[in-house]
């Protein structure tokens, strides 16, 4: 049976540490929910909510075989934020570049 996703926000699934830990460690690859979650200290109710949003944000996937619980990432949902993120820097980057060529201007007269 695998967890589908039911809402995109992948910028709320990386809004917290844990939850951004979770998604470095899925980097390698799939992993159960013990070895994703394991190194971070918190309650078990604890990881259970970070895995809920990352599920929820389309972030993560999660697959359940028996008892165990195979996380692994979903690179399209992340793959949209990085896309909005070279817009918004393509879009701010050209002011701060005219203020600078500007100013290396000024200074040089």
């Amino acid at each position: 049976m695998t967890v589908n996703r039911m809402v995109k926000d992948p910028f709320k699934a990386l809004s917290h540490p844990i939850r951004r830990g979770i998604v470095e460690h899925l980097a390698a690859g799939p992993a159960t929910v013990g070895e994703a979650t394991g190194s971070f200290g918190v309650s078990k109710p604890a990881i259970s909510k970070h895995r809920k949003v990352l599920e929820e944000t389309g972030v993560v996937t999660r697959v359940i075989e028996g008892r165990t619980h195979r996380l692994s990432l979903d690179t399209e949902a992340l793959g949209e934020a990085a896309e909005w993120m070279d817009r918004q820097r393509t879009f701010w980057g050209r002011p701060f570049d005219v203020v600078d060529e500007y100013l290396i201007e000024r200074e040089s007269k």
